[in-house]
């Protein structure tokens, strides 16, 4: 009853309540990212969620448009600026995926909103993190990881999507306000992993 019907219930007043809150922050965000980093505002992909669906998540950009000589885009790391950091360090940049969580492609709490082409990369058990929608807050906050292993993050949401209850969507926000001190004075905006389908090439489950 709660993952099908109260969660989403809650996810949308939760949602429509704090998209016109923070009305103001969006457009304060958005005029800051056009200044400091540039044209487009948002970074657009296409991601997965509840059975492997996609659909095409927002966030506010962090990284520079550089290219090399050859026109392909420079590493991660490089084109992430300092602004872009601080953006990811307080979560600042996902503030647009509110309105995904009110379309009702993500939830608050659940599975990150990986990219779609991971879906071939994931072991059996770790498919089971489609059994709920992604979220815009994912269930690793509870185990102050700020940099997970794929494997120890996909143990989390997997674990999370067999699990899932009201208490434990609670703890987990009550868990993110301290996570979100963490990552900010860790200096967690610095953090890029190498792309899952990447690492785990040759090694399809």
């Amino acid at each position: 009853m709660y993952k099908r019907y109260i969660k989403r219930l809650i996810d949308l007043c939760l949602s429509v309540i704090a998209f016109i809150i923070l009305i103001p922050v969006y457009f304060i965000i958005a005029l800051l990212v056009r200044i400091k980093i540039g044209s487009p505002v948002f970074f657009k992909q296409e991601r997965a969620t509840i059975n492997g669906n996609s659909f095409y998540i927002k966030k506010f950009r962090t990284m520079t448009e550089a290219k090399d000589e050859k026109g392909n885009y420079l590493p991660d790391n490089e084109r992430l600026t300092y602004f872009g950091r601080i953006l990811r360090a307080t979560s600042l940049d996902e503030l647009p995926e509110i309105m995904s969580i009110i379309k009702g492609e993500l939830s608050i709490i659940g599975p990150r909103p990986l990219p779609v082409a991971y879906n071939d990369y994931y072991t059996i058990d770790e498919k089971s993190r489609f059994k709920v929608r992604a979220g815009l807050i994912p269930p690793e906050v509870l185990y102050e990881n700020l940099e997970p292993t794929w494997d120890e993050q996909l143990k989390y949401e997997s674990d999370y999507a067999e699990n899932v209850s009201f208490l434990l969507d609670v703890k987990i926000l009550i868990a993110v306000f301290k996570g979100i001190f963490i990552r900010y004075k860790s200096d967690y905006g610095d953090y890029v992993r190498e792309p899952l389908n990447i690492e785990r090439k040759g090694e399809l489950h």
